[in-house]
Order: C-alpha cells, then sequence, then structure tokens
C-alpha cells in the first residue's frame, strides 16, 4: 500500500499546511532532502498543551506526537505534490515539555515514531533524538522537526 493509502486505512487525513509563526520557512530542500521545520501539536481549535505529565498525560502526548506528524506531513505534500514521493524518513527530533521529574520522553515520541512506520512501512524506520524541555513555544507540550529523503525532482 502507498503512504497515502496507509493514512485512509488509519481514518487519517493531513491538515491544513501550518503557517510559520515567526522568522523561517516550513521546510527546506536540499537535493534529495527535505529538511522540516519544527511542527506543532495544533490543528485548527484542536491544541495539545501543558507540561507532560503534569498537565498532559503520556498518552495525550502521544497524540500530540502523531498531530505534530500529520502537520509535519501536510508540509511535504504541499512541497513536493503527495507523501507517496517520500523514499525514507531519515530523522526524526522530538521534544517534550516536561517537569524536571519526568523520564519517559522516548514513550511520548514513540507516537510519531509508531506512525511514521504505519504510513511508510520499512521507509518509516529513521534515527531519532527525544529529549524534555523546560517550554516549547505556544505552551504546546511536544514539537517534532523531520527529514525526509524524497525522489529526484
Amino acid at each position: 500500500m502507498t503512504p497515502t493509502q496507509n493514512l485512509a486505512r488509519l481514518g487519517l487525513s493531513l491538515p491544513h499546511v501550518p503557517v510559520p509563526i515567526a522568522a523561517y520557512v516550513n521546510c527546506v530542500r536540499t537535493g534529495n532532502l527535505l529538511f522540516l521545520s519544527g511542527g506543532l501539536p495544533i490543528d485548527g481549535d484542536k491544541k495539545i498543551i501543558g507540561q507532560v505529565p503534569r498537565d498532559v498525560s503520556i498518552e495525550e502526548a502521544q497524540e500530540a506526537a502523531r498531530m505534530c506528524v500529520l502537520n509535519r506531513l501536510a508540509v511535504i505534500e504541499a512541497e513536493i505534490g503527495s507523501i507517496d514521493r517520500v523514499t525514507r524518513v531519515v530523522t526524526l527530533n522530538g521534544f517534550v515539555s516536561s517537569a524536571a521529574d519526568f523520564y519517559d520522553h522516548p514513550k511520548v515520541i514513540n507516537g510519531a515514531s509508531e506512525l511514521l512506520l504505519e504510513i511508510f512501512g520499512d521507509a518509516g524506520k529513521h534515527s531519532r533524538t527525544a529529549l524534555g524541555v523546560a517550554s516549547l513555544p505556544l505552551n504546546v507540550a511536544v514539537e517534532i522537526n523531520l527529514v525526509v529523503e524524497v525522489e529526484p525532482a
């Protein structure tokens, strides 16, 4: 199945492409690589905000990580026309707004990693960083950025 078909099978759709909130662009292409800026768990009026686990449960934070991935996939589709042109997810960097004594950042970012595997199969296997931070833009719980390889232009 194609990534687009896998999205449909999962009952998911891509949100509108988010507008950058500062002086940057959503994506930069160099050769066959797309470097995607950090995406936030915001989809219309739905936002997942606060610190994990004080304000947001691990399960809610995993959902936030999935929302971030869908936002990044929307950027990819806008940039190259279809997520089916992704040949490899290279790396994922995940940031979790968390209390100082929270150590389960990898569990949170698994929400993003597992979704990429469900959508892209083996091409979704990636290197990863999962970090805890004191705060994130707009008080969101999670931020995700990606590097993906795509078919030649």
